[in-house]
């Protein structure tokens, strides 16, 4: 498992300690046992436990979410081949950004 300070990447993710959660944006409840904080086409997520932590996302922003940790969490990525390495997440306030492409239309997620 990785460890970070203040940045760390995970596939498509970029993971950012910040100071606070901005206005904007609403706790999201969990799925089950976890949050997903990235869907995959292929089921494939990446994934945060729910206990210790809360999520939060804004009905306007598709490629940004914030989660506040509040006890050392994993970071995993559901996928039993060529995974990606699992993040220890320190108790702190995260943003998590979902790599984008532009197209015509305007900018859309990356697809796997």
């Amino acid at each position: 498992m990785k460890t970070f300070e203040n940045c760390a990447a995970q596939g498509d993710l970029l993971i950012t300690k910040v100071g606070e959660v901005p206005e904007g944006f609403e706790k999201t409840p969990p799925v089950g046992d976890q949050h997903i904080v990235a869907h995959s086409e292929t089921g494939h997520h990446h994934v945060l436990a729910n206990e210790g932590v809360d999520l939060y996302q804004a009905a306007n922003d598709d490629f940004a979410l914030y989660v506040v940790v509040s006890q050392p969490t994993e970071l995993k990525h559901l996928r039993s081949f060529d995974t990606h390495e699992s993040l220890l997440v320190n108790p702190g306030v995260y943003r998590i950004n979902r790599q984008r492409e532009y197209v015509p239309e305007g900018f859309r997620r990356v697809a796997d």
